[in-house]
């Protein structure tokens, strides 16, 4: 499990950009609160080569899954707390819920600067599921 500014991030497929080179499939962590993306580490080296290579080669754009055998989606994503085929509500709530049991956490510790941080991120997730809430009246 990869965690972030007081969040897990989720698994995810995505799109990255290396130099003019776009890899698209390729498997990635992302943190919900700050947006920071980063290359799953399991497939990180393959990901730096493939980059490497394609940019060498001159090529706009590539698969990650063309050139890459790797593990299922499944094997690559159980140590995430959640996934973006998971509803967004869903994933806020337990992202919430995350940060609350930590900022218990960091008061029975007194680290002041760790609350601090927490609840700032509280704030923006409290923020994403208002918004949620706010997009799904609008649907309904």
């Amino acid at each position: 499990m990869s965690f972030c500014c007081g969040a897990s991030m989720l698994g995810t497929r995505g799109t990255l950009k290396h130099m003019r080179t776009h890899i698209h499939n390729v498997p990635i962590l992302f943190c919900p609160v700050c947006h920071k993306v980063e290359v799953h580490y399991l497939v990180e080296s393959e990901y730096e080569l493939l980059a490497e290579y394609a940019h060498g080669d001159g090529a706009m754009e590539v698969d990650f899954q063309d050139y890459i055998d790797h593990k299922p989606a499944e094997a690559l994503f159980e140590n995430c707390v959640n996934n973006d085929q998971e509803d967004p509500m869903i994933i806020v709530r337990n992202q919430i819920d995350m940060a609350l049991d930590l900022l218990t956490m960091a008061k029975g510790l007194n680290d002041r600067e760790w609350e601090e941080q927490l609840k700032k991120r509280l704030g923006v997730l409290v923020q994403r599921r208002n918004k949620l809430k706010a997009k799904k009246v609008l649907e309904q």
